[in-house]
């Protein structure tokens, strides 16, 4: 998935360059649909009992921003990328002539450090694809923020193609020559459960313990982080549900108890010949679980990217869905999805096909 990350950054670049002389286009994320204002935490974390496996002279670090349902707005925004990570970002489209600091301009509708609302709150943890930033699922992050939802989104180091450290220095993907998937999985299900450590552990790093239910407690990842999610699960029963978003199953998942959704785009319907590890897995679940698709749906869809891309003016090829109902769909899902295992409050829209997601079918 790395060449089609990068296909769909260097043409939003290309037309986003070649129309300065007029006018940058503004580009933002679409408004979060509940009724929180939403804070923004950075952490750096270091687990001091793990080489890095990218790099084994370094112990494992990671950046993690928290998503958190806010009392009043801050007054400063939230950064999107800095200007480092997009610089990177911008360089690796192979675009020489474009503005190096494009993707720090990205609007979103988050600030930081605003005071959080307190009360206990349910925990989700956020795995991005390989090579993207943490912050290209800011979107379904604000979302679920302003729903009440704690969102721990985890920058896992020399995975992205860029990601900056609180000193100012940026790591690139060290990773992607090694493009070792089981690898991938393994050390992404040991960095959330390390997270969660920090979180809800004997000395919480944030809230002092007193904002995050620690009985209540999510991860969605998208692409390798959707691969990610089941092992994660496995390891550490501390999370109560997981969600995959348009990944493939490199482990197997026996022994999976606990819900589980699978949701994706058409190519991982029931007997597809891409990828049958969804057919797999899903034998091997015990748990309540479901397994849904999205006609015309695109692997990115899940993501800020396609929505950005658009507002740059271009249109992907071989994209069908509209980006922003894209994002719309995955949000009312997976709303669903933790409210009604984190909440206990049943979702009829996970019971079968609505007339308001026509797109949307189900297969268990």
């Amino acid at each position: 998935m790395r060449l089609r990350v990068i296909a769909i950054v260097a043409a939003m670049l290309a037309v986003v360059g070649a129309g300065t002389a007029q006018a940058e286009p503004r580009l933002a994320l679409p408004r979060p649909g509940g009724v929180s204002p939403v804070g923004t935490a950075t952490f750096h974390f270091t687990d001091t009992s793990r080489a890095d496996p990218w790099v084994p002279s370094q112990r494992r670090e990671m950046m993690v921003t928290l998503w958190y349902p806010a009392q009043y707005p801050g007054w400063r925004p939230t950064q999107y990328l800095t200007q480092q990570e997009s610089k990177l970002l911008v360089e690796e489209s192979g675009e020489k002539a474009l503005p190096k600091d494009l993707l720090t301009k990205v609007r979103n509708h988050s600030t930081v450090d605003a005071l959080p609302q307190f009360r206990r709150m349910p925990l989700v943890v956020l795995s991005p694809g390989f090579t993207l930033p943490r912050a290209t699922l800011s979107s379904l992050a604000e979302e679920l923020a302003s729903r009440g939802y704690v969102v721990a989104g985890i920058g896992h180091n020399y995975e992205a193609i860029a990601t900056t450290f609180p000193d100012g220095h940026t790591t690139q993907c060290v990773a992607c020559a090694a493009k070792d998937w089981v690898k991938l999985v393994k050390t992404r299900a040991a960095d959330v459960s390390f997270v969660l450590d920090r979180l809800v552990g004997r000395n919480p790093v944030w809230g002092g313990g007193q904002l995050i239910d620690a009985r209540r407690i999510a991860m969605i990842g998208h692409s390798i982080g959707g691969a990610s999610t089941a092992p994660a699960m496995l390891a550490d029963r501390r999370i109560r549900a997981g969600a995959m978003l348009d990944g493939m199953y490199y482990l197997p998942v026996t022994g999976l108890d606990r819900p589980f959704l699978q949701f994706g785009v058409p190519v991982h319907e029931p007997g597809g010949t891409v990828d049958p590890s969804w057919d797999a897995a899903w034998r091997e679940m015990t748990g309540w679980k479901r397994w849904i698709t999205v006609d015309g749906g695109e692997h990115s869809m899940f993501t800020d990217q396609l929505l950005l891309y658009r507002q740059a003016g271009v249109n992907l090829p071989g994209v069908e869905i509209d980006p922003l109902r894209g994002i719309r769909v995955g949000e009312a899902y997976l709303t669903a999805f933790l409210d009604e295992h984190l909440r206990g409050m049943h979702q009829r829209l996970l019971d079968g096909p609505s007339p308001r997601y026509p797109e949307v079918r189900f297969w268990g």
